[in-house]
């Protein structure tokens, strides 16, 4: 009976954070279309601005019950509801913010979404870290150390190189400055969970280096990740920057997990296949969001598509009648044999530019 509750209790405080979550994406938005110089532009104005920093505290309260969740409920149901959160911010961004997401971004996003879940779902459990000096050997494995400087170098490549040049145009320069950054917020957050479990089990770790290291880097890491999240919110599509942010910090934390916590090993074959699955799925949604997102697609317009094609060019004889879109009663004649053509109108008959 108590494991029923508390996995029914885990639910529904993973579900109401996707929806405070997606929520934010949204308030932070409107605050951030009120600015006189945006944040894309290098802007800070949303700092003074009250309803930027309602999404904020949405934001930030949503993240503290579902890191309360998984106190509850298996991190396989609570880690793929995270989801909703692009759910929620979707279907509110087309009613406040009156964005357009056509039909292709819409089966992009739930490819992306279903893929990431496969992904989840056959990831390897994270390892129990009971102890700060368990966290300390790890860290300093040559496996993370490995990823932690990757993700620092590839951050930098992208604020400093490739932000100047494609950051207003492809949402993924800041959205991977985010999701990568986010990785180590992930990291970090854990290590001062375990050390405010030791100390409030009277052993104390407020006086150990490690302690003060990590909440510095969780201050720094989250206000990294704060800037970029705002720009990319401000430049674009909240439908299009929430999927992909959800795509790539959740496959980055994974990552990060798995090399810090030594999960992969004991990997069986099924688990490996459905990872592998998962990821190529998740490229598929993300190329779905992204090559189609500017046109204007929808079931309807599909359907009068098809039913407006033009005819194919109808030859008889010598001659091909071809419909062109400038003349709508007349008809342009080709002579197949002598390729001498002109135009007249559906009753008359042109051969070699006489009439017939």
């Amino acid at each position: 009976m108590s494991e029923t509750r508390d996995f029914y209790i885990g639910l529904g405080l993973a579900t109401s954070s996707s929806v405070l979550i997606g929520s934010s994406f949204i308030v932070k938005k409107k605050a951030l279309q009120a600015l006189s110089v945006r944040a894309g532009q290098g802007g800070y104005g949303y700092l003074r601005d009250p309803l930027w920093w309602l999404g904020m505290t949405m934001m930030a309260s949503g993240e503290c019950i579902n890191f309360a969740a998984y106190a509850f409920a298996p991190a396989t149901m609570v880690t793929p509801l995270g989801a909703l959160s692009v759910l929620v911010s979707a279907v509110l961004a087309s009613r406040m913010l009156g964005e357009k997401l056509n039909i292709l971004g819409k089966i992009g996003c739930l490819v992306c979404l279903l893929g990431s879940t496969v992904v989840v779902l056959h990831a390897p459990k994270e390892q129990n870290l009971n102890t700060l000096a368990e966290l300390s050997e790890k860290l300093h494995d040559p496996g993370f150390v490995i990823y932690a400087f990757v993700v620092v170098v590839t951050v930098v490549v992208l604020i400093f190189y490739l932000e100047p040049r494609y950051g207003q145009k492809n949402p993924l320069v800041y959205v991977t400055v985010t999701g990568a950054i986010g990785s180590l917020t992930v990291m970090a957050c854990k290590g001062l969970g375990v050390v405010i479990k030791q100390t409030l089990q009277g052993d104390n770790q407020l006086t150990n280096w490690l302690s003060w290291m990590l909440l510095v880097s969780v201050a720094f890491c989250i206000s990294v990740q704060m800037i970029y999240l705002n720009k990319a919110l401000d430049v674009f599509n909240t439908s299009v920057v929430t999927p992909i942010l959800y795509v790539v910090f959740t496959s980055c934390v994974i990552l990060a997990s798995a090399i810090l916590f030594k999960e992969w090993g004991g990997l069986p074959p099924d688990d490996i296949a459905g990872v592998l699955c998962g990821f190529f799925t998740v490229v598929s949604g993300i190329f779905l969001l992204q090559a189609f997102k500017d046109m204007s697609i929808s079931m309807n317009n599909l359907a009068r598509v098809k039913k407006d094609a033009p005819a194919l060019p109808q030859c008889n004889g010598n001659y091909v009648s071809v419909p062109t879109a400038a003349y709508e009663e007349r008809v342009e004649l080709v002579d197949v044999k002598h390729n001498s053509f002109s135009s007249a109108p559906d009753s008359t008959m042109y051969k070699n530019g006489h009439r017939s």
